[in-house]
């Protein structure tokens, strides 16, 4: 059996060759908002408008918030279905509808944008980057496009950057921060800030060295690449033995946050590779850690290791959420994390740079860690649940974590944290003797038919739960509700000014709200296909709308099938990428009225 078959998933689809187009007819021309497209400044992304989304958790600190409250908890269960749009591709579609003043951009599998009008969802045009027909990438997806000026940037499979006219989708320039035939490629949404779109690589399976690279936006110029991996001789450096450092992994494939104060990104990093830790001893800096990356050099100003020596496939690659807030009594420039490990941390932003550890408590069941350093934040490892190359042990959580890459968010009207977590859920692994690397092929040590199903379920699971979204408060450093979902939850979220929270997530392929303050549901819409995509708000003509793009694959529908295997019954989730939005009734109603004129 190929792996593309092992993995479940398609091969790539080049049926589109590298162009743009606009939709044509006088319904399209007469209402185009491209007319008068507004520049995306630094300015706008640092304080964004209430009505537009222009990144894809919205603003720079990554609360994944709407301030928009004309859709709220008393009139939700009015929201009904204004529009919808095919993408054409099947596969996980991840990205949010990102809107500047009426033109929404969305990203899809295989290297396409679309714009449309954020209103009433006309096409104003497609682009699509052809790929090389014999690049395969373990996880065919991309999460959302970056703005800024009159561009639209994609991180492409082929590990290339482009740049694209906001107005027609042309190319304006293109460039490659990597070789994909090395095993590099890039799935994130960019991140901008002084000039410079920042990308991370994808690549950990092929035992790739992960950096962070900037790039001019105007000129694609690239101005400094950062590895995550230190070099000889570097800082860090002697966490590494041999020539691990070469092939150690640490990828960076979620858009970091910002504090444009301080000009500094932080970013999560990935797990270190190959998987089994005796393949690399040391503490594997930079791996599974938060790294502050000062925007105007690339110098790397501090960094917090969440957990050393990783054996767990546990990546740490969601940034920390910026955050400030009190602890016990203090007022602390805050750096909140929920992490694959399971546990909740909260740190400190310094002024230097650095990053300090505040604490960290287990917000699912976690048997790995003994204890945790209540000053440097080290955990300590009970041995028993680490494995290792000949060495099959069980943990929790499983490897697909207590939170996946699926993003958190935060209400500040709430003052509530929430997290899309995996409860009652644990893994069976070991690793096998390494082939030596080949360029382009995996480097993992542990075998696919083990990844695919070693999942491991508590009574609890099989009787009870497993996805769960949990609401915390972080002053108390409480856990204030919790909703359960019968199985998996792989739904980031989107809370709104309306005491309103949005998620999909689960195989049953529901779109849900609930009562941001307490938990209850509220309303709910069965879509197409199951949703693993970062929901968005926006209004246009006084009309709140909210989006989600459908589109189940990837690592959800892995888990859905390891699920499957042990689970007494099987759950098929129909794939095919759709964009859903909503609004309320009575908006919907004038919206359907225009349109038929």
């Amino acid at each position: 059996m190929s792996l593309a078959k092992q993995f479940g998933i398609l091969a790539v689809a080049l049926a589109v060759t590298p162009a743009a187009f606009a939709v044509g007819g006088a319904t399209a021309a007469k209402s185009n908002p491209l007319t008068n497209y507004s520049p995306v400044t630094e300015a706008r992304l640092q304080n964004p408008e209430p009505e537009n989304w222009l990144q894809w958790r919205g603003t720079y600190e990554g609360w994944t918030y709407s301030p928009l409250d004309q859709i709220n908890a008393d009139n939700v269960s009015d929201l009904v279905p204004v529009w919808s749009y095919s993408t054409g591709e099947l596969e996980g579609h991840q990205a949010p509808p990102i809107v500047n003043d009426g033109v929404m951009f969305i990203s899809t599998p295989n290297n396409q944008v679309i714009a449309l009008n954020a209103e009433t969802g006309d096409e104003l045009w497609r682009y699509k980057k052809e790929i090389p027909e014999e690049l395969f990438q373990l996880h065919p997806t991309n999460r959302g496009v970056g703005l800024y000026g009159d561009k639209v940037y994609l991180a492409a499979t082929d590990a290339c950057l482009v740049a694209l006219d906001a107005k027609t989708g042309e190319e304006s320039w293109v460039t490659c921060v990597a070789d994909w035939q090395d095993g590099y490629y890039m799935t994130l949404s960019p991140l901008i800030a002084k000039g410079k779109v920042m990308v991370g690589v994808s690549g950990g399976e092929y035992g790739i060295r992960g950096h962070i690279t900037a790039v001019d936006a105007e000129t694609g110029k690239i101005e400094w690449k950062t590895h995550t991996i230190p070099a000889p001789g570097e800082p860090g450096s002697d966490t590494w033995k041999g020539d691990a450092w070469k092939t150690g992994g640490a990828s960076v494939w979620i858009a970091g946050t910002y504090d444009a104060d301080m000009g500094v990104a932080f970013y999560g990093t990935g797990n270190g590779g190959p998987w089994m830790p005796d393949t690399r001893p040391g503490d594997n800096l930079y791996a599974n850690s938060v790294v502050a990356i000062d925007v105007a050099t690339g110098k790397m100003k501090g960094y917090h290791q969440y957990h050393h020596n990783d054996a767990w496939d546990w990546d740490e690659v969601s940034p920390p959420v910026i955050i400030d807030y009190k602890h016990k009594g203090k007022n602390i420039k805050g750096l909140v994390h929920a992490g694959r490990n399971g546990y909740l941390w909260t740190l400190e932003r310094h002024k230097d740079g650095s990053i300090g550890f505040v604490d960290a408590e287990p917000f699912v069941k976690q048997n790995v860690f003994k204890s945790i350093d209540p000053k440097t934040g080290r955990p300590t490892y009970d041995p028993a649940h680490t494995p290792g190359t000949g060495k099959t042990v069980t943990f929790c959580p499983s490897l697909w974590g207590g939170k996946d890459w699926p993003p958190e968010a935060y209400n500040p009207k709430t003052g509530l944290f929430y997290i899309p977590a995996h409860e009652n859920l644990c893994s069976e692994m070991g690793g096998v003797k390494l082939a030596p690397r080949k360029s382009g092929e995996l480097y993992i040590g542990v075998p696919i038919s083990d990844i695919l199903t070693n999942i491991r379920l508590t009574d609890a699971a099989k009787n009870d739960h497993i996805g769960e979204i949990q609401a915390w408060d972080l002053k108390k450093g409480e856990k204030v509700w919790q909703f359960n979902m019968k199985e998996m939850n792989w739904g980031p979220l989107l809370t709104t000014g309306g005491n309103l929270l949005f998620s999909g997530g689960s195989n049953d392929r529901m779109f849900r709200a609930l009562d941001a303050r307490t938990g209850k549901k509220l309303w709910q819409y069965r879509a197409n296909s199951g949703i693993t995509a970062v929901p968005s708000s926006w209004s246009v003509n006084g009309t709140q709308f909210i989006g989600v793009q459908a589109g189940w694959g990837v690592d959800a529908q892995r888990m859905q099938g390891a699920f499957d295997a042990v689970m007494d019954h099987t759950t098929a989730v129909p794939q095919g990428g759709v964009l859903h939005v909503f609004a309320l009734k009575k908006n919907a109603d004038k919206l359907m009225e225009a349109a038929a004129k």
